[in-house]
């Protein structure tokens, strides 16, 4: 049950919504990266230099346990939000739209990024999610203003880390640049508080305060418009190659619409939907696939996802091209299609090894999740091949 408190608090976030699209494009241009770097310097300040060196985990003995609690935690999410045959994801909740996609790796890549998936100058057709974070499906003006993607890139060779699928190489991103967790251990809190719709106070909550992540997550969520207008960031790191760490990151090329229908008043429930369909319809739209790679192991950590791994110690380097060709995506059976889908970075090439405790996490619950899902719409999982056609 909630308290007046946690309703004033909501009711501020709410608000604060339906303004932000006058204000924060100025003060973003000019605050959000000095303050970023502020924010993390302070959270670098309170943490242990005792990491795993470059590119190496560090296992934890309690990682079974906060993975236990998080996966309880969201399946009772899904059981109080949703009804059989309506299941969503627990995570990434409101589908915005399921696209076809083409990801073309650059030629000319310098050897040492020429690993995994990067390796061959050739394209893959793929599969691109776009949604909100969840847990539950509102309207978007009413969401915490943070958007994902998951990539399924297919018609991947060689063998994978999971084996439930063959021939399939995912990616996840979201458009904050550090995790809204630091570790799996908090993050089992946040599913705590997010299964009371109330996410907000795992940050704010003083008997175990986050404000430091808060205000690394408040200067980059923000009032979305559409998805192609985003930056999309891995926020946790993978391999590429042995001994060799990256995060990764989706950088928009095409200019789009990001008008936001009836503001101040309340815009339609649908809008973010509406912008995607209304860009596509007209034409493409295209993303630049960047990695950014590990140099210094305390200052791009592998198991503390809510520090910047600052692209002035080490650049971003384009290493493909994400194509979204025009088209139309909103058929029933294309959204259903969409939520028999499992995206999990764990559906990958050993040279892009999901790294850290909260991508150890997501390899089993992901996969859970998943099939808890499906079991209870009636589904099956499926692999697509790139061939799938709507109406």
């Amino acid at each position: 049950m909630l308290t007046p408190l946690h309703r004033l608090l909501e009711f501020g976030l709410h608000a604060e919504r339906r303004i932000d699209p006058f204000v924060r494009p100025t003060l973003d241009a000019v605050l959000r990266w000095p303050l970023t770097r502020l924010v993390n310097w302070t959270i670098d300040l309170t943490r242990s230099r005792d990491v795993p060196p470059l590119g190496e985990e560090r296992f934890w003995p309690d990682e079974d346990q906060s993975l236990d609690t998080m996966v309880a935690e969201m399946k009772r999410q899904l059981d109080i939000d949703f009804t059989p045959g309506n299941y969503e994801r627990a995570g990434n909740t409101k589908t915005h739209g399921l696209v076809r996609g083409e990801l073309t790796v650059l030629p000319g890549l310098p050897e040492h990024l020429r690993r995994g998936i990067f390796g061959e100058e050739r394209s893959y057709p793929a599969w691109v999610r776009f949604s909100n974070p969840g847990p539950h499906v509102e309207p978007d003006i009413l969401d915490v203003g943070f958007g994902s993607i998951g990539l399924k890139v297919m018609d991947v060779p060689g063998p994978k880390l999971m084996d439930d699928e063959h021939h399939t190489q995912d990616f996840t991103a979201v458009t904050t640049v550090t995790f809204v967790t630091p570790t799996t251990r908090e993050n089992a809190f946040l599913q705590y508080w997010s299964r009371r719709h109330l996410p907000v106070w795992y940050f704010l909550n003083p008997k175990r305060t986050h404000i430091r992540d808060f205000l690394m997550q408040a200067l980059w969520n923000r009032t979305l418009a559409n998805p192609l207008a985003n930056e999309y960031f891995s926020c946790v790191p993978y391999l590429l190659g042995p001994g060799q760490a990256m995060q990764y990151s989706f950088h928009p090329l095409t200019a789009v619409s990001t008008r936001i229908p009836r503001l101040p008043r309340r815009p339609p429930d649908n809008y973010i939907r509406d912008n995607l369909a209304e860009t596509l319809r007209a034409g493409e739209a295209r993303f630049e696939m960047r990695v950014i790679l590990q140099r210094d192991p305390f200052r791009q950590p592998i198991e503390q996802n809510g520090v910047l791994w600052d692209p002035r110690l080490s650049p971003r380097i384009p290493v493909a091209i994400l194509t979204i060709p025009q088209q139309e995506f909103q058929s029933p059976e294309q959204f259903a299609f969409a939520r028999r889908l499992t995206i999990n970075p764990w559906h990958c090439l050993a040279d892009h090894r999901p790294l850290g405790n909260q991508n150890r996490a997501r390899r089993r619950m992901y996969y859970e999740m998943s099939r808890y899902r499906q079991a209870m719409n009636g589904e099956t999982h499926v692999e697509p091949t790139g061939d799938e056609r709507f109406p």
